[in-house]
């Protein structure tokens, strides 16, 4: 059974952190594949440069948009091509959108649910969240951003049964700040799992790279 992908995004409350590219530049070594951050906090241009460093040093990338009308969601989705991501993930989900990645290859990871608010919080029914994944997958998308831990109900059994439910890649995006959380996320078993700001308030202990690099080893051992 394969085990959860680490994706270390390099945003703190929903934002891009500014010294992105230094600390990328210094974790570019750690045993981490895929990284990511949001689509606010950092000009157009340096979202540009940090996002071709991370391809040249062999990583796939995720810009994760935290967007919920139409136009914001498009903007999204036009700066993860214009910077050339290899992934999009967020964005309520938009027939527009949807279409828009397909065209230009990229692997779209819509929210699922009623999201709102920055950081997001998650609502509606466990049925209700899987039946509306259900409906965008018959689409085309290639799979799901699922704000488990932002959810404002039983967490645990959402991503479990989601997980179990659908057919896709699913990404646990959010708010996995602990050793505790990372054993849910495994019992899960989703095909990929983010950290962000649990690594700036160092929930795992020492330098960031150390960080990365046990929670990939965690992972990877358990």
């Amino acid at each position: 059974m394969k085990k959860p992908i680490l994706i270390v995004m390099l945003t703190y409350n929903d934002k891009t952190v500014e010294n992105a590219f230094e600390i990328f530049e210094q974790c570019k070594h750690s045993k981490a594949e895929y990284w990511g951050f949001k689509e606010i906090g950092l000009p157009l241009n340096q979202m540009k440069q940090l996002t071709r460093y991370m391809k040249e040093c062999k990583k796939t990338t995720v810009l994760e948009v935290v967007a919920y009308t139409e136009q914001e969601c498009m903007k999204g989705a036009q700066v993860a091509v214009e910077c050339g991501f290899d992934i999009l993930m967020g964005t309520l989900f938009y027939d527009s959108v949807n279409e828009f990645c397909k065209a230009n290859h990229l692997r779209y990871m819509p929210f699922v649910g009623t999201v709102t608010e920055r950081p997001s919080v998650l609502n509606g029914t466990i049925s209700e969240i899987v039946e509306e994944a259900k409906e965008y997958l018959a689409k085309g998308v290639f799979g799901f951003d699922l704000l488990g831990y932002r959810y404002t109900g039983d967490a645990v059994a959402l991503n479990k049964e989601f997980v179990k439910r659908i057919d896709a890649p699913v990404c646990l995006a959010g708010s996995v700040d602990s050793y505790e959380r990372l054993d849910e996320v495994m019992d899960a078993n989703p095909w990929a799992f983010t950290v962000g700001s649990a690594f700036f308030d160092h929930k795992f202990e020492g330098s960031f790279q150390e960080q990365i690099d046990k929670v990939y080893e965690y992972i990877k051992n358990k």
